[in-house]
């Protein structure tokens, strides 16, 4: 039998025997007379009383609120129709980046607690999602099958009220978006554990698509299983996922048999034919297959962070606090990437990302990706950006977009 943290088996508390000394009841006690003083017991008694009332009061209250604030919501609603209409008479997006960035920013500056600033954002996200709804329904690629984690960073990014459609690899994720099948995509660029995500990577020479957003998701690993926990005999998983969690796995289940599976979900799915089966995977694709989790957060490192891409046909806007992420090919001669490095160093412009992979045109040539502050329309990064193609063989660039500020926990 397994605990966790003193826990039982199936994440509840151990009860203490209670104690079995009460076998009578008490001795009878007559009233006191009406002109007595009460005793103190007849005063607990009243107070007893109160706290109902008092709840009775705060539940009206809530019941106000929420009727005041479905009300505001159709309103805004409304409001959300008519400015659909206009975008659709302008071939504006649908989905602007830009003013979504400010609205966050604007509502949690505005926040005044006690709920977190990601419970507001969460809430937030859901409401514009209703709104794509009502402007226009969007269609969005994702890495699949259901349940995988590209499928919790879309849920995270744009909410639940758009149309999610899954697809096999990430290279037919650029393939949606770049026909028009899709109106965005989102994949997976880098992990704080395992790095650089190369099938993106190679997708984004290959594919013209333009990156509009970015997405942070803090990757919970859950332990999914419909039978006892003690009666695990295989755990299944991509391998990535296994390793993540391999010391809480060695700790717990070291003499279980690990399978591989294509994805997350795909193990999730093996587990809802199998209670003898365990899964790695998220809490989502449990909700999706009808799985439980058994145990969560059975990563071994904290703050296991993937940032995504979301992908478009369109350039973002200025936001103000934007990254830019560039994609080049140097010169074959000394000292080629360090002189187009030094051209941001002298404009005083940040870099936060640099990863390479092969060029696939001539053996042993690379193609660089760079990530940099500031946006493409800013003054200093449009004047570095073409200073630094005199050291390109080809310069491209992916793409200018509001940063992400933190990771939604989903």
């Amino acid at each position: 039998m397994i605990h966790d943290d003193g826990d039982s088996q199936y994440g509840c508390p151990l009860l203490p025997d209670l104690p079995s000394t009460m076998t009578t009841p008490p001795p009878h006690i007559d009233p006191p007379d009406s002109d007595a003083e009460p005793p103190s017991g007849a005063h607990k008694a009243t107070r007893q009383e109160n706290p109902s009332d008092e709840l009775d009061e705060l539940r009206s209250k809530i019941d106000q609120l929420d009727t005041s604030i479905i009300e505001l919501l159709s309103e805004r609603a409304q409001v959300v129709v008519n400015i659909g209409k206009q975008k659709q008479s302008d071939h504006v997006p649908i989905y602007a980046p830009h003013r979504e960035h400010a609205v966050l920013k604007k509502v949690l500056a505005n926040n005044p607690g006690p709920l977190s600033d990601r419970t507001i954002e969460a809430i937030y996200r859901e409401l514009m999602s209703g709104s794509f709804s009502l402007e226009q329904p969007l269609r969005v690629a994702y890495l699949g099958p259901p349940g995988t984690f590209s499928h919790v960073a879309a849920v995270g990014h744009f909410g639940s009220s758009v149309s999610f459609i899954d697809h096999d690899d990430i290279d037919n994720v650029f393939k949606a978006v770049a026909s028009g099948q899709c109106d965005y995509g989102l994949a997976p660029y880098e992990n704080t554990i395992g790095g650089g995500i190369t099938d993106t990577l190679d997708a984004l020479q290959t594919h013209e698509v333009s990156i509009y957003a970015e997405s942070m998701i803090e990757v919970v690993l859950c332990l999914l299983c419909n039978g006892a926990p003690d009666q695990i005999r295989q755990i299944a998983s991509k391998p990535q996922a296994i390793s993540q969690c391999r010391q809480w796995l060695a700790a717990h289940y070291s003499r279980v048999d690990r399978i591989e599976t294509a994805s997350t979900a795909a193990a999730v799915k093996a587990a809802a034919v199998d209670s003898s089966c365990a899964a790695v995977g998220s809490a989502l694709a449990g909700d999706i297959y009808g799985v439980k989790s058994i145990f969560e957060c059975i990563q071994d490192k904290v703050n296991n962070v993937t940032r995504f891409l979301i992908l478009s046909r369109e350039a973002a806007r200025p936001s103000g606090e934007d990254k830019t992420t560039l994609m080049f090919v140097t010169a074959h001669k000394p000292g080629a990437l360090v002189d187009v490095l030094g051209v941001f160093r002298d404009a005083g412009i940040n870099l936060s990302h640099i990863d390479k992979r092969p060029s696939g045109r001539v053996n042993w040539e690379w193609t660089f990706f760079v990530d940099l502050e500031g946006h493409r329309e800013d003054a200093k990064v449009a004047e570095a950006i073409k200073a630094a193609e005199v050291f390109c063989v080809s310069l491209r660039v992916l793409g200018s977009y509001p940063r992400a500020e933190y990771s939604l926990t989903k």
